[in-house]
């Protein structure tokens, strides 16, 4: 109940925002979340929507688009956009809604996802602003389940360094403890992913000592 109530508020606010200056969103999308900040060091904040293309019906998922706008005296243009940055509104497996936020740091784009059931996984995107277009800097991922183990990736996209790590559990007894820990760094350069190609296709990474199968995209 008290997240039903913090995401209504947070959708009021966001309306009263987005209404503070001439804004026009496309036809039939619904509003899922908004922030704002200073994405390409103008001086001038910019606005990042994320929409529903269409109402959800009963269980059915819904695809999403994430819309960067100008400003432009009193009114939001449309800057950028893409269909493939979001998970669609069911994506998350059991726990359903896959968004998680979105926030604007020292001009940087951070998105967060993630789901799952008993096997939950989550993963953060960075995005900057360079060369025209938003790339991909960042990406962060834990995923894993309770007893069997738990794996975190952080892969720097602009040094191309990933670091790795995966802690097997052991619950016997009722009691939880870490049995093995596998941890690893390595560098894979030349990746090259925007927010308009973002989920386009598989990216898949194999570590070269424990080999650890790191997905960075699933592909569409």
């Amino acid at each position: 109940m008290i997240r039903v109530i913090l995401l209504n508020l947070l959708l009021i606010s966001s309306y009263y925002f987005l209404s503070a200056q001439d804004f026009t969103k496309p036809d039939c999308y619904i509003l899922v979340d908004s922030v704002s900040g200073d994405l390409d060091k103008d001086g001038i904040k910019e606005l990042v929507v994320a929409y529903n293309t269409q109402e959800e019906v009963d269980f059915e998922s819904v695809p999403r688009e994430l819309i960067i706008y100008k400003t432009s005296g009193k009114e939001w243009t449309i800057w950028k956009r893409s269909k493939l940055a979001l998970y669609s509104s069911r994506d998350g497996g059991m726990m359903g809604d896959p968004y998680g936020s979105m926030e604007i740091e020292k001009g940087i784009l951070l998105i967060n996802q993630n789901g799952g059931s008993s096997w939950k996984w989550g993963f953060t995107d960075k995005y900057r602003y360079q060369n025209g277009e938003f790339y991909l800097i960042g990406y962060t991922s834990f995923g894993g389940k309770l007893c069997e183990y738990w794996e975190s990736v952080d892969f720097n996209l602009s040094t191309g360094k990933i670091n790795v790590s995966k802690e097997y559990e052991n619950c016997e007894n009722g009691d939880q403890s870490i049995y093995k820990t596998e941890s690893e760094s390595f560098f894979e350069k030349g990746l090259k992913i925007t927010l308009q190609n973002r989920q386009e296709k598989t990216i898949k990474i194999t570590s070269p000592k424990y080999n650890h199968q790191i997905y960075i995209s699933a592909g569409q």
